[in-house]
């Protein structure tokens, strides 16, 4: 298992996933270059890849995915709602899954599950393979209770730590924008994302990505402190935590 956040914010978001026999990504919201090139960062060719998964249509998720996909050859999973809402996608090699029912590629089995967001479908993921699950929720609003049972026991969590609470509140963005990330669509907070950490933490989780931070109303200290005050204070597990950025590739996650 390698894992690794090639984007990861307001500007683009694209997770690299490898098992034993497949190499997908979640979403890809840079230019299909952009993505290339980090691929290669990581050792990564960007032909050896299989398939790319869709959370949802917006555009810092799903820019490079047609160009993407034609100079790859690479099918893209997503739900029909999500392809439907993409605009000037052009030709692709499309497959579609409904939300909740497992979708059996290669090696792993990938598992939607419903989130929300203001989006037509939007999803996270739980991929499993033989060395252990991994839990994807990003661009969400609310950790619901399907969200918290879906994330149970992975080996590694991406999870949202989008905005500092203070930081949005008193920042830069106008009225309706700071709402709309605050509401039941929008995204989860600093503390909402440590909140969700400490419902699944198990004595199996070894890695939690920071995912989605915003560039003006939060900073990588404070999701990380956040998320590391939830860690000290239970003693089940002592995962690696990996912070997520939009103009850099992250570390990656590698099983032993």
């Amino acid at each position: 298992m390698r894992i690794c956040q090639l984007a990861s914010g307001s500007k683009g978001n694209s997770l690299y996933i490898e098992s034993e026999k497949t190499r997908i990504l979640i979403d890809a919201g840079l230019s299909a270059l952009q993505i290339s090139r980090r691929l290669e960062q990581i050792g990564v060719d960007a032909d050896s890849l299989d398939a790319v998964f869709v959370t949802h249509e917006h555009s810092d998720h799903c820019r490079g995915l047609g160009p993407l996909s034609r100079r790859h050859k690479l099918p893209i999973f997503f739900h029909p709602d999500t392809h439907a809402a993409i605009v000037k996608l052009g030709k692709v090699e499309e497959r579609f899954f409904a939300i909740g029912e497992t979708v059996a590629f290669q090696d792993v089995q990938v598992r939607p599950f419903p989130i929300t967001h203001d989006a037509v479908a939007p999803v996270g993921f739980v991929v499993d393979t033989c060395d252990g699950k991994i839990g994807v929720a990003t661009d969400m609003g609310i950790a619901t209770r399907l969200v918290q049972q879906s994330l149970q026991q992975c080996r590694v969590l991406v999870l949202e730590t989008n905005h500092d609470e203070q930081m949005l509140r008193d920042g830069p963005y106008p009225w309706p924008l700071k709402q709309r990330i605050r509401s039941h669509h929008g995204h989860l907070s600093n503390s909402d994302g440590a909140q969700l950490l400490q419902k699944v933490l198990w004595e199996g989780l070894d890695a939690v990505f920071l995912a989605h931070l915003s560039e003006t109303n939060n900073t990588p200290q404070l999701a990380q402190e956040s998320v590391s005050g939830v860690l000290r204070a239970q003693n089940r597990c002592s995962p690696q935590m990996i912070t997520g950025a939009p103009h850099v590739v992250s570390c990656c996650f590698e099983s032993t």
